[in-house]
């Protein structure tokens, strides 16, 4: 059963557009039916973490809004990361499902039970992973994993009503 989605941010949660007007603000798009997934996952019991190798504060600020339970936000090695979170909540690998997009993200997608590639992720990510999405990072790509987990949860217990 998948207890954990951990997710790249930048690429996968959003399209991997930066915007930056000149007095320095940062700007991301993310997606509203991708937020829906996440809340049905927290609702239905599984957790969500965010690891991005760079710091924003829209990240930040969309993880509130989402209430995302674990933000880590500039890390230089995911995969440690993603380790220490799985140790701290007694998690094993076989209970992770994690997203990315790019070479970054390459060893957590094989070091989780179910790695995922998002639609528009690099070539060796898309080898590298378990599954890849049919939409693209920032468009539906994490909606789309969320109700994989669902559906896998449903069936696990039986249900068909979904």
């Amino acid at each position: 059963m998948i207890r954990l989605l951990a997710l790249d941010v930048d690429g996968t949660l959003t399209d991997g557009s930066i915007y930056i007007d000149g007095n320095g603000n940062e700007f991301k798009r993310f997606n509203v039916q991708d937020g829906m997934g996440i809340a049905l996952l927290r609702r239905s019991g599984v957790k969500v973490a965010l690891i991005s190798g760079r710091f924003s504060s829209a990240t930040e600020t969309r993880a509130r809004e989402l209430q995302i339970d674990i933000v880590i936000n500039g890390t230089e090695n995911k995969l440690q990361t993603l380790k220490a979170i799985c140790k701290e909540l007694f998690i094993h690998p076989e209970e992770v499902v994690f997203a990315g997009d790019d070479i970054n993200d390459i060893e957590c997608i094989r070091w989780a039970g179910k790695g995922v590639a998002v639609a528009n992720a690099r070539s060796e990510v898309k080898k590298a992973a378990d599954r890849v999405c049919l939409n693209e990072g920032g468009h539906g790509a994490v909606r789309e994993v969320a109700e994989w987990i669902l559906q896998d949860m449903d069936q696990g217990m039986g249900r068909t009503d979904r």
